[in-house]
């Protein structure tokens, strides 16, 4: 089979396992892992490379692009104290066990790549815990955590992985040298990615044609990471500044017609993303398998399974000891938790210590080693058991394991789109008030319905309207949007809440523009 061939034949089988995966509610990653795993082994397969420092920025940079935009800055700020723990603590122990555990099996691994190895192995991968989570009824904070933790986890893991890279590439070099690079990338990548978000907010307002503005979103992510890293700072953290500034302004700027195609492009980037990631480091792993004698296989093994049982455990590990601290802080009454936050219970704990699952990150952060870092082969192997690992162990127990916690569900989200939908159909009917003509009195009749029923029917939508190009529900439509905007600013409602009425009043708006 030809490149082309093979990647058509990959890409329509990555579709039918994740409608699988979907059937039986796991995690798509799941089954890529599984389907990576096989094409190392298949005798005819391709043999497909990519230069590894082209890894991180193709699929890192628009997969945390995405995740970043969709972030509640409210929600990550009621949840700071575990999403920070987890973000700083859970990943420094787990990079400090992996490193010592590798270290004291291999003793000739430097120390340098055996903190890159636990820091590439740190990161878990929220997206295919919320794949389930989202299915089933969970309390809606434990959700939250979880989408921070990965949004920010990526930062504190790949950080020190970069450190522990730069330090095995010099070798003799001291810790506390690289002191003042960290310090400048953490502030300057904070500044650089607001910077860049108002530049590209600057152009994005200056075309008016989604396949242009698609592409431009696309070519903007590429460049803010490639120019953050050239320039000395965290491509992470930059491009986390940069989705979320842009997620604050964009919405008001950005015209229906432009932000549904450009939706839809980056849920399939995303997908497609993953995919490759899956399929190349499956493809690296046969050479490696080929290359290596019985001894040496049998003896990466091993050291992949210890790495994948240490990764897992402490995760558990800081976890559960940080909610048996927070009750007994609460208890003392030494800590006030705010009232929206509830007090970490155990069955919560299980959950958020079960929702581990390795994913893309660590699998693009191992491909971007140097071909000729210590152990490559070693890091390549155990990243991919690691991911595959927790993804089956983790990933296909953690639906049963929530069913048999009977955790208490809540979704504040729904009374928030309630509440948020009759104020804007009340902005809607306040834009054409005084308007004498048939078609605002219809239009009128039509909303005051549509407002006697927004309190009690969280799942209502918005009317789309059975005349084209009807200027006077295009001007309704706008108001009603201006006010969740507004509500979305004061923090009244959730990004989650705004983004639900955002796509109804999207529908509606391209109705009216039909």
């Amino acid at each position: 089979m030809t490149t082309f061939e093979w990647l058509i034949a990959l890409l329509l089988a990555a579709v039918l396992l994740s409608g699988l995966a979907r059937h039986i509610k796991v995690p798509y990653p799941t089954f890529l892992a599984i389907g990576g795993m096989l094409l190392a082994f298949v005798p005819s397969g391709p043999s497909w490379t990519l230069e590894p420092g082209l890894a991180l920025a193709l699929f890192v940079a628009p997969v945390l692009m995405d995740a970043a935009y969709d972030t509640s800055l409210r929600d990550l700020r009621d949840n700071w104290l575990l999403v920070s723990t987890l973000v700083c603590v859970a990943v420094g122990l787990t990079t400090s066990a992996v490193a010592v555990l590798i270290h004291w099996l291999l003793p000739d691994m430097p120390w340098a790549a055996a903190i890159a190895l636990g820091a590439i192995v740190a990161p878990p991968d929220a997206a295919a815990a919320t794949a389930i989570l989202r299915q089933v009824n969970l309390p809606y904070r434990i959700l939250k955590i979880l989408e921070g933790e990965s949004l920010l986890n990526d930062a504190s893991a790949l950080l020190i992985y970069r450190v522990a890279v730069g330090a095995a590439a010099v070798q003799h070099s001291r810790w506390n040298e690289f002191a003042p690079a960290i310090l400048l990338a953490l502030a300057g990548s904070l500044a650089a990615g607001y910077l860049f978000a108002r530049i590209s907010l600057w152009t994005m307002r200056r075309i008016s044609d989604a396949p242009s503005s698609i592409i431009v979103q696309f070519a903007g992510t590429f460049t803010v990471w490639i120019v953050a890293e050239r320039i000395g700072l965290s491509g992470i953290l930059t491009i986390v500044a940069y989705a979320i500034a842009i997620a604050r302004t964009a919405p008001e700027r950005t015209p229906a017609r432009l932000r549904v195609p450009s939706y839809a492009v980056w849920d399939t980037a995303v997908f497609v993303l993953n995919v490759l990631a899956f399929m190349l480091i499956g493809l690296q792993l046969r050479p490696i398998w080929q290359r290596l004698d019985d001894p040496v296989r049998l003896k990466y093994c091993l050291a992949a399974a210890a790495v994948l049982g240490v990764v897992i455990l402490t995760r558990i590990g800081w976890v559960m000891t940080y909610g048996v601290m927070m009750r007994l802080l609460i208890a003392r009454g030494i800590y006030h938790p705010r009232r929206s936050v509830a007090a970490p219970t155990v069955a919560s704990g299980i959950v958020v210590s079960w929702c581990g699952m390795r994913g893309i990150v660590t699998l693009a952060a191992a491909y971007a080693l140097p071909e000729v870092f210590p152990y490559r082969d070693l890091i390549l192997l155990t990243a991919f058991a690691v991911v595959l690992g927790s993804l089956v162990i983790q990933g296909l127990t953690l639906r049963p394991l929530i069913s048999a916690l009977h955790l208490k569900a809540d979704n504040p989200v729904i009374a928030e789109v309630a509440r948020a939908r009759a104020v804007a159909f009340q902005a809607a009917l306040d834009e054409i008030d005084g308007d004498p003509s048939e078609a605002a009195e219809i239009l009128r009749l039509e909303y005051r319905a549509l407002l006697l029923h927004a309190a009690s029917d969280p799942d209502g939508g918005v009317a789309t309207g059975e005349l084209p190009a009807d200027p006077l529900r295009r001007r309704a439509i706008a108001a009603a949007r201006r006010s969740i905007l507004d509500l979305r600013q004061s923090e009244e409602i959730s990004d989650d809440a705004f983004h639900q009425l955002e796509e109804e009043f999207d529908r509606a708006e391209l109705s009216a523009q039909a």
